[in-house]
């Protein structure tokens, strides 16, 4: 079957054939098309793909990320600038890695036709170390949509599809394939991978970086990727995406120079240094930044370099004078090691915090329905992933536990459950909490309010005083926004209201509140001292 398509509509279509179950975007030319194709096609009503709107570009990954975490295939979709308000989770879902397929389809757009900047994305998917697909015509932006679930479930991390205005915006015919069915409802293998406190996000960073080798092998035996002999050996050319177009084009019987064709990165060295030692000099055809001009100036000079690539630096974590000592051949000292009677205390909650109280009534009330449920955000709640508790499965980055549960929720992981404190609530939750309430999601959000920042040193908080204002100005029923007091005498009656609201087919909001014993301490000595003055 053969349909006419603009690029955006390929992407779209070959998402949907791929066994896409949801897509999250925010309106963003040259990219909205992607989105509105998907609301308008029949077969994503009669699948009841996710196609809503979100709020921003941030909450959409972040929902995205939590399709994925429930093993089903999602793609985000965003221009160029919204990459840079989705930032924080995409790079930190290359981290985490994905359960269920995750495609970033970013549209960039040379020239500014509708944009404040030219920004080049690839240089966000080098940044996040992911592997990039480019295509250079509609057929290649379906067939890679369509193919890019694959590619990242092979390698667990997101995949990301970058197009710039021209592809998106023009037509052309394109062949489709059999639509695959959508993924089974599945929890991740590794229960621990989504929780990036430091010791764990050092392991998924190392194997994230264990894994270049690979997405640069794919790369070299992809068939997005070709060499094209060429008689005349004078001149070798790189043609990027779209520039291939352009290329072919200027030569419709075939190009007389060798070219090495790029449509997913990383860069394909082997066919690169081929192309470099098989003709005279190079000329790099790109769409954007010069990013594969600077790449290859870097690693076709002949000269050797060493440093982090190599091995003669590590790879991950800080320098110091013993690593570079090393590297300069130098001698490095070596202290004495730690006795073996030190042990590492890890963090954990302090005495009498209220989140102990949450965490006990959260651990009960979900006891029949078991673990994978629990959405997280970054606080010292995060701990709570820790002994005794091991109560919570994700945390990602600021914000993002009503918005992954949302999308947990909208992939079938009923109910979902999202906590997150007050002072995060109001940095980033908000957005997220909309988005609940607009679809009307079945999730229960816990609020854990100590009434102040109390991670980074008991800031006052800017959600003091305010939650059940927000939470009912946003649009949660009044008779489903709950505040209790967090102690062991209320344990029961918190574990009941938890039960009561995960059986509600709608957005619930229960914030325990009681202030931060930290904080509490501080309070009353700064009010001792003032009535000593």
């Amino acid at each position: 079957m053969q349909k006419v398509l603009l690029g955006a509509e390929a992407i779209a279509q070959g998402a949907i054939d791929g066994g896409m179950s949801g897509v999250y975007a925010y309106p963003g030319t040259p990219s909205t098309e992607i989105t509105e194709y998907i609301q308008s096609n029949k077969y994503a009503r009669e699948q009841k793909l996710h196609s809503m709107w979100s709020t921003n570009e941030k909450t959409a990954m972040e929902s995205a990320l939590g399709m994925a975490y429930a093993g089903k295939r999602a793609m985000v979709c965003m221009k160029h600038v919204g990459l840079n308000v989705a930032a924080d989770c995409f790079m930190n879902a290359a981290v985490t890695g994905v359960n269920g397929g995750m495609i970033v389809t970013v549209a960039d757009d040379p020239s500014m036709h509708s944009s404040q900047n030219e920004q080049d994305s690839r240089y966000y998917g080098r940044f996040a170390q992911i592997p990039i697909l480019e295509p250079s015509n509609q057929q290649e932006a379906y067939d890679m949509a369509y193919a890019a679930f694959d590619l990242s479930e092979e390698f667990g991390v997101p995949v990301m599809i970058r197009i710039t205005t021209r592809l998106a915006h023009s037509r052309a015919v394109v062949q489709l394939s059999p639509v695959r069915s959508q993924n089974s409802l599945k929890l991740p293998d590794d229960p621990r991978q989504f929780v990036l406190l430091p010791n764990i996000a050092r392991k998924q960073y190392r194997k994230l970086l264990a894994g270049q080798s690979l997405f640069e092998e794919k790369s070299n035996t992809s068939p997005f990727n070709q060499y094209h002999e060429g008689t005349d050996k004078t001149m070798g050319i790189i043609a990027c995406g779209i520039s291939m177009n352009y290329l072919m084009e200027k030569f419709p019987e075939g190009c007389p120079y060798p070219v090495v064709k790029v449509s997913q990165y990383p860069l394909p060295r082997k066919l690169v240094t081929r192309l470099s030692e098989e003709t005279g000099y190079l000329l790099v055809l790109e769409e954007g930044y010069p990013i594969i001009e600077e790449l290859i100036k870097g690693y076709l000079e002949k000269e050797q370099v060493k440093g982090r690539l190599d091995g003669t630096l590590p790879r991950d974590g800080e320098l110091n004078p013993d690593h570079v000592a090393k590297a300069l051949g130098l001698p490095v000292h070596k202290g004495n090691d730690v006795p073996s009677l030190v042990a590492n205390r890890p963090p954990a909650l302090c005495v009498g915090c209220s989140h102990h109280d949450v965490f006990k009534a959260l651990n009960e009330a979900l006891k029949e329905l078991g673990d994978g449920r629990v959405f997280s955000d970054i606080g010292c709640y995060t701990m709570g992933a820790l002994e005794p508790y091991h109560s919570i499965n994700t945390c990602v980055d600021m914000g993002a536990s009503i918005t992954m549960a949302k999308g947990a929720a909208d992939a079938g992981l009923i109910p979902a459950i999202a906590l997150i404190g007050d002072s995060t609530f109001t940095h980033s939750g908000i957005t997220g909490l909309l988005d609940a309430v607009v679809e009307n999601s079945p999730i229960t959000i816990i609020i854990s309010d100590n009434e102040s920042t109390s991670m980074t040193g008991g800031q006052e908080s800017s959600a003091k005083g305010r939650i059940e204002a927000i939470c009912e100005g946003v649009g949660v029923l009044p008779g489903h926004i709950h505040v209790v007091l967090p102690v062991k005498k209320n344990h029961e009656s918190l574990v009941k209201l938890i039960k009561d609201e995960l059986n509600y087919p709608g957005v619930s909001v229960i914030i325990p509140r009681r202030i931060c014993v930290q904080k509490n301490r501080r309070d009353i000595k700064i009010k001792q001292v003032a009535k000593s003055i």
